[in-house]
């Protein structure tokens, strides 16, 4: 899979016919995951809105927010369009319970990144078999790791290509479009959840705390990531 070949598709488009040339291009091997925060609201509302043939996944970590639960609800419910969700696969998860407990993942990084793993990069490997670019919704001044990230990047050694059609937007913007198309959004956005992840790993962030302190916050607080966007 070649960078340039994505680069030259989505070139000075905007997000909606970026998207409708990348499923054009890779008919039924574009992907997009959402996790249900505003970013990925705002990119299922042009995806289902616009009826371009990306497909829509959700990992579901069975650890999550019943805010979530009841944004996904929402979402199902106005677009009337299919959100396939990939769980973890089982016996890994009854064995980490059995052998760790629920809440190993408080003890050191190794175990949280293990859990992480369990629950969230295996069952994405599943979802990504057969596709050739994942569609995200980073953006760049999420954290200095993504940042340092490129709206177009490889994903590993795998013939898939990351695209992050959100990268350059500001907060405000994602907020703004929301506002104005009548997205459903997550209720803990209001509340002061920047970063929605597992409910146990996820907390409120303070006026002027970086955007991924709310993340595993008992961890130091560079680097933050669960192991599917660090730097490959």
């Amino acid at each position: 899979m070649n960078i340039h070949d994505i680069s030259g598709i989505i070139g000075g488009k905007g997000v909606s016919e970026t998207l409708a040339s990348l499923a054009s291009a890779y008919p039924s091997q574009v992907i997009f995951t959402t996790s249900f925060g505003i970013e990925d609201q705002m990119l299922t509302d042009i995806i289902f809105r616009n009826n371009i043939p990306v497909r829509v996944v959700t990992l579901d970590t069975g650890r999550m927010f019943e805010a979530t639960y009841k944004v996904w609800s929402n979402t199902l419910k106005i677009y009337n369009k299919p959100i396939e969700p990939f769980f973890p696969e089982r016996a890994s998860v009854e064995k980490l319970l059995a052998e760790k407990g629920p809440f190993s993942f408080y003890s050191s990084v190794d175990n949280r990144k293990e859990c992480c793993h369990i629950r969230k990069v295996e069952p994405l490997n599943r979802a990504l078999e057969g596709m050739k670019v994942w569609i995200t919704g980073i953006r760049a001044d999420q954290s200095p790791n993504r940042k340092g990230m490129q709206s177009v990047e490889p994903y590993g050694d795998r013939s898939i290509v990351k695209y992050h059609p959100l990268f350059d937007l500001t907060l405000e913007e994602v907020e703004e479009y929301v506002r104005e198309n009548n997205v459903p959004v997550n209720e803990l956005h209001k509340k002061g959840f920047v970063s929605i992840g597992c409910e146990p790993c996820t907390r409120a962030i303070a006026p002027g705390e970086d955007f991924r302190a709310g993340r595993w916050w008992w961890e130091q607080s560079t680097g933050k990531e669960c192991g599917l966007h660090e730097k490959q």
